[in-house]
């Protein structure tokens, strides 16, 4: 219960943004490395500077003071330590003023060092005054006659100006830092955008959104896209199948009123009254199941499965000439396997309903796949009137029928044949193709879907 407490009080303590944990993750490497660099040039190398600078000035501190401590009086040990001082750039004062202790500003890091090494290497120091004139050491010492001080510049026993690498160092990370920052919101600015026009997107409104950043948002990207553009056409689909259903169930509804207006007790119905009503019921059917196949769920159907191409076509073709229906398979080449992953009855119902119209338009259908390393394509051609180059496009839309160019007299439909297959060719990540590059002379449609 207290590790789940603690682990609940830090996250509190972590951004919660995207923005703010990526800045930390960029920023926090940077302080760890600038901090710990601080920390070993102060230990290691500056501090081993000047102690090795501060042994070098006790060294001709001790010869002095040797010197010093040998002569008979105070006159002589005074004129001693002149004469070797003078030449060492020492300042000799005898007798000394007096200090009461070693002293230095708060902020000298070295001087701690440097009073440490004069006293290890010189037992008789009175003081060490560091605080007075920071740009100078003055060393006190317990002479035989009278105390007496040497002084010398700072400078002998530390870095000069040690302070510029942490500055250089400090600067260097903050720019760095502050690059790093702006080259992230640069990069996060894309995301942002995408989650905006995702958000904007579940409340019902369109945003624009350009695709950009990375490779990996470019991909999420294009994936919403993909998503919001299916989507909506999913939903004009069902709009437009709305007022098709309406539109076209209406003429037949109208004709069997006007035929159930007709018969009375006076009026029975005769033959053929009964037979055209028949043909009107014969037709809404095919009407609603043009409408259910359309708007079936991809949800209902089997999950995708390795298939022979050879087999399954076979069985198309096979259940369609016991239909009547002239349709022959010529070949399927490629892969010498054959196999290929996708939903059967899925692919089955589009491969019909091409089928279905070539046979409704034209007199004879033909079939051919092939199957490439990474795609499988399903040609179907027939020899009718085929559709004008401009209206290829509306031909793939719900509820189209492009009567200049088909003859409707073999049979009728709601227009929806080249729209179920354009869905399940993009229900498998695939297209349906329309051209009329048919051997036959008619139209030629392509379902190619990856495998």
């Amino acid at each position: 219960m207290a590790n789940t407490t603690e682990m609940g009080w830090l996250k509190r303590l972590f951004p919660r943004g995207l923005y703010g944990r990526a800045a930390l993750i960029m920023i926090l490497p940077i302080v760890v490395v600038t901090v710990v660099v601080t920390v070993v040039f102060l230990q290691r190398h500056f501090e081993g500077v000047t102690r090795q600078m501060t042994g070098s000035m006790a060294r001709e501190l001790s010869f002095v003071i040797n010197r010093m401590d040998r002569t008979e009086n105070s006159a002589r040990a005074l004129l001693a330590g002149k004469t070797i001082a003078q030449p060492l750039d020492l300042d000799l004062q005898m007798p000394a003023p007096v200090h009461h202790g070693d002293t230095r500003l708060f902020y000298d890091f070295s001087g701690r060092v440097v009073i440490e090494e004069l006293r290890e290497r010189m037992p008789n120091i009175r003081a060490i005054d560091l605080a007075t004139d920071d740009k100078r050491v003055v060393v006190t010492m317990e002479g035989p006659f009278e105390p007496y001080s040497l002084s010398f510049d700072r400078r002998r026993v530390s870095a000069s100006n040690p302070h510029q690498l942490l500055v250089l160092m400090v600067v260097t990370s903050l720019l760095m830092g502050a690059i790093a920052v702006i080259f992230l919101r640069n990069q996060l600015r894309p995301i942002r955008r995408l989650a905006r026009a995702a958000e904007e997107y579940g409340k019902g409104r369109i945003v624009p959104y350009r695709i950009g950043g990375a490779v990996e948002v470019r991909s999420a990207g294009a994936a919403f896209l993909d998503m919001r553009n299916r989507l909506e056409r999913q939903n004009e689909q069902r709009k437009v199948m709305m007022s098709g259903i309406s539109h076209d169930l209406r003429t037949p509804l109208t004709r069997l009123r006007l035929g159930m207006s007709m018969i009375g007790p006076d009026m029975p119905p005769d033959a053929e009254d009964i037979a055209a009503m028949e043909a009107d019921i014969a037709e809404m059917n095919r009407m609603v199941d043009g409408f259910l196949d359309y708007a079936r769920e991809d949800a209902q159907e089997s999950a995708a499965q390795s298939v022979s191409v050879a087999e399954f076509l076979e069985g198309i073709v096979a259940d369609a000439q016991r239909a009547g229906q002239q349709v022959s398979l010529l070949q399927v080449s490629g892969d010498a396997q054959g196999q290929a992953m996708f939903r059967p009855e899925m692919l089955r119902r589009a491969v019909d309903n091409l089928l279905g119209n070539a046979v409704r338009y034209g007199s004879r259908a033909e079939i051919d796949a092939t199957i490439g390393p990474r795609s499988l394509r399903i040609g179907i051609e027939d020899d009718g009137p085929g559709i004008p180059e401009e209206s290829l496009d509306a031909a793939m839309r719900p509820f189209t029928r492009l009567d200049a160019a088909r003859n409707r007299n073999s049979g009728q439909g709601a227009g929806l044949g080249l729209a179920i297959a354009a869905d399940v060719a993009r229900g498998h990540g695939g297209q349906l193709r329309l051209g009329r590059g048919s051997r036959l002379g008619g139209l030629r449609a392509e379902i190619v879907i990856p495998r």
